[in-house]
């Protein structure tokens, strides 16, 4: 299929109309109408229902979707790694939630690249099933997540434990007040275990979506927060932060997962640093 009436049809359904999609597009409104009718005859069936308040996707469209956004991926990632190939030997593509790039996966990025220079490395942050997504179409060679799912043809390998524990900036002759609380998100197990923990904590008025910037703000402001261990260590052993008495502590399994059909030659030396790195992260 013509990569163009992917890229197309997702700009029809970003956008809600063919009109913006053609402006966005820089094309003719002719010509994407053109397009969305040629796609639609392909599979048999209407992508978008039409209307003067623009364009609807139908169920076909909406299950169709997720293969456009998987082909217009595809394309990308082949693009790339034709790019890469007359300066590298190999290209690896990695991805991992995002509290995995501070400090854990940027210190292995750096080895990589100090003891593979001629491997190119393309990295991503993302959700567990966008990660696992990529992993099984193939534009993705190596994840790093929690708990992860166990879909046929991926191998999980767990390789540290992860503990969350409560840290405050709080100076200890200073009380802390259930209002400095910041709430933060470090994935759906973590939220449904900590609101089954504290279903009586009070909203302190602070919620990050992106957990690790709780500790950045715990630097700057008096107040308390859930963080991984590993990421706030270095800051309570200089007494710029410090663990709250006796409270709960959350840990969780963080595996690695990668394809089971793979070059093992090629993977075990990438592996192995990964593994050195987190047998000193738990």
């Amino acid at each position: 299929m013509d990569i163009n009436l992917a890229r197309t049809f997702l700009t029809v359904s970003e956008t809600g109309s063919f009109v913006d999609a053609a402006r966005q597009m820089n094309l003719t409104q002719s010509t994407v109408s053109a397009r969305i009718r040629g796609l639609e005859e392909q599979l048999g069936r209407p992508l978008f229902e039409r209307s003067h308040m623009g364009a609807d996707l139908t169920a076909a469209g909406e299950q169709f979707r997720k293969h456009a956004l998987a082909l217009v991926r595809v394309w990308q990632h082949a693009q790339l790694e034709v790019k890469l190939s007359s300066d590298h030997r190999d290209h690896l593509a990695v991805g991992a939630e995002l509290s995995f790039w501070q400090d854990f996966l940027t210190n292995w990025l750096g080895w990589l690249r100090s003891e593979m220079p001629d491997i190119a490395v393309s990295a991503t942050a993302t959700g567990a099933p966008y990660l696992i997504q990529r992993l099984l179409e193939g534009t993705l060679d190596l994840a790093v997540m929690y708990q992860p799912t166990q879909p046929p043809g991926l191998v999980s390998e767990h390789l540290f434990d992860e503990t969350f524990v409560l840290v405050t900036s709080t100076p200890p002759n200073r009380r802390r007040r259930n209002d400095d609380y910041v709430s933060t998100d470090w994935g759906g197990e973590f939220l449904r275990d900590h609101a089954s923990a504290f279903p009586e904590l009070p909203s302190g008025g602070l919620h990050l979506d992106i957990g690790a910037n709780g500790v950045a703000y715990l630097l700057e402001n008096e107040a308390s927060c859930y963080c991984p261990r590993r990421l706030v260590k270095h800051h309570v052993a200089r007494g710029r932060l410090r663990l709250a008495a006796r409270s709960r502590k959350f840990v969780y399994p963080v595996f690695a997962v990668y394809p089971e059909a793979r070059d093992v030659d090629a993977y075990e030396p990438i592996l192995e640093g990964l593994r050195r790195l987190a047998s000193k992260a738990g």
